[in-house]
Formats: C-alpha cells, sequence, structure tokens
C-alpha cells in the first residue's frame, strides 16, 4: 500500500479490525484504482506534504478518510471553485480537484468550465461512471443514451438530450493545456491511466497549466452486474461514445510564478483607503450579562431605514474593541416595503455561526419587523423598536425587555430622518449596556470620516437615543 494512504481508516468502527483496512467503495467500483494511481503518483513526485486533495459530495466524499495528504472538502460541485482559492492563496501546493460526474458535469458544471478556462495548474481528476452512483443511481450527465436509470427507469431518450462529453468539452477551451481520457478495464488502459494521473500532475508542479483526466470507472452496483461484466460493459458500451485517448497536449512552457499573497493588514487597509490607526478601546470586559459568550442581534425594517448600517456599525465597534463582530445583510424584494433585515453577531472570541434566528437583541425599525421577529428573540432578551412607526405591540414574553423609542420622530425633530437609526444605537445603549457610548461613537466617526461636518449631528442623535430610551425604562419601573 502506498504510503500516502494512511494505514487505517478511521471511518469504519474506528478504524477497529478488518474495517479499519477496508474502504466504503463497492466491489468492483473503479474508484480505488483510481485511488492507488493518485496515491502512486503523489508518492513518486514527491510532494505529499504539499498536496491538497479537494473532494466534494458523492462517491469520492470520504477521501480525506484515506489519503495522507492536505484535505478539503467542497460542496457539491464546488471543488473546482475551492481548488482555485487553495491555489492562488498558496501558488505553491499541489491542488488535485477528484469528483464524479454527477458532481462535476452537472451542479459543477460552471464552476468545472471557469476553472478550466482560466487555466491556473491545478489537476482535475474527473471520475465517470454514467450514473449517479452514492445517492441511488439516478440518470447522469454522462448516462448513455437508452441506459436505464432510477430517474429514466425507460432508458435516457432524447427528451433528456445526449450524454455530456466533458473530455471533449474541456479540450477546446484556451486554458487546459492537457486532457486525456482514460479507462479502467484491463491491464492496458489502467497502464494508461495511471502515467495520464501522473503527468496531469506532473504539468502541475511544472506550473505548466491546467490538466484535465476523465477516467470511464465502474460501477457495478447500479448496473447490477459483476465486476468482470461491468468491465465488458464499459468497453462495449461507453468507449464508443467516450473515446479513449489525448483530446489536448499542449507544449506550454512554465509560467505560473504567482507569488504568495500577503495576509498583512497594512496593504489591504491602503488598498480600501482605511487607516491602521487604532480608534481605542473603551469597554472594560464582554458584555457577559448578554450572553456569556457571543451576542446574536437581529436588525430589521424596510429599505431606506438604515438598518443595515447600523448592524455594520456595530460590528465594526465589536472589532475595534478586540471582539469577533460578524454582519450578514438579507436583501430581496422584502426591502421594498416590507422587512429586509441583517443578522449581527459579536463574540467574545470567535463568531461560529454568523445568522440570528433567536436573537438575544431585536432592533425594529417598522412593524412588519416587530410583528415578524419579535416572536423569535430568546427569553430574557431585548425589543428595541420604533414607536413612532410601531403601535400596536402584542405582549412579549414577560422575561424579554420591551423598549419603544420614536426614532422617526427624534431624527425628524433634528432635522434629518437619516439619522433615525443612530437613534435606534443610542436607544440599543441605554437598554442594553451592550458597548459604551465611545465605542459606538468611535465606529461612527469612522464611517463618517469623509464627512465629518456630519459628526455632530449623529452625536446628537445618538444622545437623544439614549435619552429617550432612559426615559422610557424609568416610567416602567
Amino acid at each position: 500500500m502506498s504510503t500516502v494512504f494512511y494505514n487505517k481508516f478511521e471511518r469504519h468502527a474506528h478504524g477497529e479490525g478488518l474495517k479499519g483496512q477496508s474502504t466504503h467503495y463497492c466491489a468492483g467500483c473503479g474508484h480505488g484504482l483510481a485511488h492507488k494511481y493518485l496515491a502512486d503518483a503523489i508518492a513518486e513526485l514527491g510532494i505529499q506534504d504539499n498536496t491538497v486533495l479537494v473532494s466534494p459530495v458523492g462517491c469520492s466524499v470520504f477521501a480525506y478518510y484515506y489519503f495522507d495528504t492536505g484535505n478539503t472538502q467542497a460542496a457539491h460541485g464546488r471543488a473546482a471553485a475551492v481548488a482555485i482559492g487553495h491555489k492562488m492563496a498558496n501558488p505553491e501546493a499541489m491542488v488535485i480537484s477528484y469528483q464524479g460526474d454527477g458532481d462535476l458535469a452537472s451542479i459543477g458544471l460552471a464552476e468545472t468550465v471557469a476553472a478550466a478556462q482560466l487555466g491556473a495548474p491545478i489537476t482535475v481528476i474527473f471520475i465517470n461512471n454514467a450514473i449517479y452512483g452514492m445517492t441511488g443511481g439516478q440518470m447522469a450527465p454522462t448516462t448513455l443514451m437508452g441506459q436505464v436509470s432510477s430517474t429514466s427507469p425507460d432508458g435516457r431518450t432524447i427528451f433528456n438530450g445526449q450524454p455530456l462529453k466533458m473530455a471533449e468539452l474541456i479540450a477546446q477551451l484556451d486554458g487546459p493545456v492537457y486532457v486525456e481520457r482514460v479507462a479502467l478495464f484491463s491491464p492496458a488502459e489502467r497502464k494508461k491511466a495511471a502515467r495520464a494521473i501522473k503527468k496531469a500532475i506532473q504539468m502541475q508542479k511544472e506550473g505548466r497549466g491546467y490538466a484535465f483526466i476523465e477516467v470511464l470507472a465502474e460501477c457495478p452496483t447500479h448496473l447490477k452486474m459483476t465486476p468482470d461484466k461491468t468491465e465488458k460493459w464499459i468497453k462495449e458500451n461507453m468507449v464508443p461514445i467516450f473515446p479513449l485517448g489525448v483530446k489536448k497536449d499542449v507544449t506550454a512552457e512554465p509560467w505560473f510564478k504567482l507569488p504568495k499573497p500577503s495576509f498583512e493588514a497594512q496593504p489591504f487597509l491602503k488598498a480600501v483607503g482605511a487607516s491602521s490607526e487604532g480608534t481605542g478601546r473603551f469597554c472594560k470586559d464582554f458584555p457577559t450579562h448578554l450572553n456569556a459568550h457571543d451576542i446574536s442581534l437581529k436588525l430589521a425594517g424596510s429599505g431606506g431605514d438604515g438598518a443595515q448600517t447600523a448592524a455594520m456599525l456595530i460590528a465594526t465597534a465589536a472589532i475595534n474593541e478586540g471582539f469577533d463582530g460578524t454582519h450578514i445583510p438579507a436583501y430581496g424584494p422584502e426591502s421594498r416595503g416590507g422587512t429586509s433585515y441583517a443578522d449581527v453577531h459579536v463574540a467574545k472570541e470567535e463568531v461560529l455561526n454568523p445568522a440570528s434566528p433567536t436573537p438575544d437583541v431585536l432592533l425594529a425599525f417598522n412593524a412588519p419587523s416587530l410583528a415578524k421577529f419579535g416572536i423569535t428573540v430568546k427569553q430574557g432578551g431585548f425589543i428595541i423598536y420604533d414607536s413612532s412607526i410601531a403601535k400596536d405591540v402584542k405582549p412579549m414574553h414577560p422575561s424579554i425587555t420591551v423598549v419603544g423609542v420614536p426614532f422617526a420622530e427624534i431624527a425628524a425633530t433634528l432635522g434629518n430622518l437619516v439619522v433615525k437609526n443612530i437613534v435606534a444605537l443610542g436607544a440599543l445603549q441605554a437598554a442594553t449596556n451592550l458597548f459604551p457610548k465611545e465605542t459606538f461613537m468611535a465606529s461612527i466617526k469612522q464611517a463618517l470620516k469623509d464627512k465629518a461636518k456630519l459628526i455632530p449631528l449623529n452625536e446628537q442623535a445618538f444622545d437623544a437615543g439614549v435619552k429617550a430610551a432612559q426615559e422610557f425604562l424609568a416610567a416602567k419601573k
């Protein structure tokens, strides 16, 4: 066994006994041979410690249990895009995308073509067994005409379209330098497959460009045949439709000499016109009275209410204080008059999930937002809403602190309705003590660095929001 494989496969029974040496592939499956040739090539080229293997959803999904290399699991169809990301982030890495036909040629077709046309040196191993293997034997883009599958019980017809010839499709693009289709049904074809896989990786190692190897592979389970009969079926039925051989082999000079990207903050800050100067820290500690480790907020309103800007200011304030902060905006048809929203998290160390389905705090700018999200707020949480717009407030759980502040009316009295979101931030500060006033104002001043004349108005709006919230809470006591 190649040293590129783990000595024990942890997938089965924690790797104990015989199951520690067996893969999840069916008897006679072509993936086993493809894995062997890939592992042999990695070992022979001496790149094991520098290899990143990308495997998506499908029968290849558990490749990371077997290959003792760098491994990344990609979403269905996205392996090529993930592979390009790895290559650009670490140009010296040997990046191999290992995908099946349902994955690469169907849901991942756009990413596949885009990555190939880009031409960056990655290696793509494409397993074509003419069927969706893992998910139940459905018709794949490569299923042959007349071939029976679980979704084409009468065989593939003209109304399903012709099978997709990926090697030919990729070869006609300008980006790839090497494209070959191989098979596994005989010793001679297996030798060709091993050579092709090694050559594709060698071309990446030399920085020559993108290489694509299509492997006609057996799937005895869904063909409902014995392994030897499946090999015969591949030879007699698939090869006439998917002819073997080299489809493209360009003598390309080594060209990929991309420097390692810099992850230093200063060049990025300069590019976006930001400053590296700190704003100062005003929090004595993380606001654990709201949540011990991660505070979730939802800001919701109509388009133009400024909920997204307020959300960004909160996330910026969190980062300025040395915490982790995230802002996920949600735009849709509702942003034209209904409810659009932003999810915000402030975490002591790291935000693990940026969504806020059950927020600790809701900041609602209109009545639909209050009605839609008020019921999702955690017990013991806070709801701060615009009482100049939302009049009919339904009872909430008694443990939730509900604060009504007329954001819009206060902003109007200040002469600019646009600052009602800053009024809301002031109310948020007074009601929850999420951050000190200085923390909020620092992020506001950052946002207005090119509009300094607006800072006094925004500070007035913030203070007015604080005062209104304090008066509301005092009246409830």
